[in-house]
């Protein structure tokens, strides 16, 4: 187990390194190394921070402070449909929190969690700049607008027929 491990540290610190060298060794590069990062795991592991941390010669709460302040970037696997439910102001006095109970209920999971097979997760976000279209959620980088539970419902559904 410890070997794995330290495989999967090893992977990590090589691609994130293969990343790294495409970018300037400046404070101005964190934004874009963390798009990549993100997009290349779905998440920034901690070991992916610690490397750019000591590339870009910055404190990792700095790191951390980018990553949390941005609803794009995670530090935590996301399902292989990441499900963000807009709880904006628009949002919510249409419905939205309607949809998010349904979320929870069909999946068994709390915001913020996958469920045990990987396939989803939930993201309760403040705004996706879509308020014309409200309520809205989101699976990955799919926006569905003027939403209901049953809407809801009924994309799932199709996405779980698909995997079959």
């Amino acid at each position: 187990m410890e070997k794995q491990k330290d495989c999967i540290k090893d992977r990590l610190i090589n691609e994130t390194q293969e990343i790294l060298i495409k970018y300037p060794q400046k404070r101005d590069s964190l934004i874009g190394i963390l798009n990549e990062v993100q997009e290349k795991y779905g998440y920034i592991p901690k070991q992916c921070q610690i490397e750019i941390s000591k590339y870009l010669k910055l404190p990792m709460a700095e790191i951390y402070g980018v990553i949390t302040f941005y609803s794009r970037f995670t530090t935590v696997p996301k399902g292989k449909y990441n499900v963000s439910i807009c709880m904006g102001t628009a949002c919510f006095v249409k419905g939205s929190q309607s949809i998010l109970d349904r979320a929870k209920e069909r999946f068994k999971i709390s915001s913020g969690q996958v469920t045990e097979d990987g396939k989803f997760s939930i993201d309760e976000v403040r705004c996706v700049g879509a308020c014309g279209l409200a309520p809205v959620f989101m699976i990955n980088d799919e926006v569905y607008g003027n939403a209901t539970v049953k809407m809801f419902d009924e994309v799932i559904d199709k996405l779980q027929k698909e995997q079959i």
